[in-house]
């Protein structure tokens, strides 16, 4: 009787313990399918997509990240499992010259080439993110004085500049407004961490999420160089019924109108 006692203990111990484990397997599949769109990845990371298929959860950046801004996903977190992320309002990147999170990376998940200038490490050209103003939260935006997030950033009058604007309220003070220049901004979030307000009114979103995308079709005709990425393009012209007259012609032409 103890026997099958004993047997029948353990069966049920080995039975929990795979459905515990099925559980966490599950649980981490789970989490890489429905992560959140808004991880902030380290200086250099690959597109999210190729990131998660590179990326073997080793934790050697977290390891040379001298600030402890980078963490490791864990259950609950909502992110894909063993992957690094910050959360700039607890812990900004703090912009190391040598960017020692990138080298270490044995994949390329962090690829150097990502943040370099000549070949040469330039935290400066990191895309971590971009900074966005809630303009209804951000006391500067009120008329209150405030240019914390403009002092914080580590690039300075380039990422974030401030724009003067006459308070027509009281008529003798000039509102200070932050504007985030998203080609300079990197994403460190340290504008995130220095903003005064309980909830920050500036803070940090990946920049798939937080830039739209003009299409190839629209060039700035005041650019040179982007006027260059079109010098190639053909003219295309399609003929309709319409288009067969001149545009004057067109809007004169009283055919039909006057019928009665």
């Amino acid at each position: 009787m103890n026997s099958d006692r004993r047997e029948f203990l353990l069966k049920s111990a080995r039975t929990a313990g795979l459905v515990f484990l099925g559980g966490l397997i599950w649980s981490a599949y789970v989490d890489e399918v429905t992560a959140s769109k808004l991880i902030l990845r380290p200086p250099g990371a690959l597109n999210e997509k190729d990131f998660l298929s590179t990326c073997i959860k080793c934790g050697l950046c977290v390891e040379a990240c001298p600030f402890d801004t980078l963490k490791l996903a864990k259950p609950g977190d909502n992110k894909p499992l063993g992957t690094p992320f910050f959360t700039p309002r607890e812990i900004p990147c703090y912009m190391c010259t040598d960017i020692p999170c990138v080298p270490v990376c044995p994949t390329d998940a962090l690829d150097e080439k990502l943040v370099s200038t000549n070949e040469a490490l330039d935290i400066n050209s990191a895309q971590m993110g971009v900074a966005i103003v809630d303009s209804q939260s951000c006391i500067a935006f009120w008329g209150i004085q405030c240019d914390a997030c403009y002092r914080a950033c580590p690039i300075l009058g380039q990422a974030i500049t401030i724009e003067y604007e006459k308070n027509a309220r009281t008529g003798k003070h000039s509102f200070m407004k932050p504007v985030v220049h998203a080609d300079a901004c990197t994403g460190c979030g340290l504008c995130e961490r220095a903003c005064v307000t309980d909830k920050a009114a500036i803070f940090v979103l990946p920049r798939e999420v937080a830039l739209g995308r003009a299409g190839n079709h629209y060039v700035k005709g005041w650019d040179n160089e982007d006027q260059n990425r079109v010098k190639n393009a053909r003219e295309i012209k399609t003929t309709t019924e319409l288009s067969k007259d001149s545009a004057i012609d067109s809007l004169n032409d009283m055919k039909g109108l006057l019928d009665d």
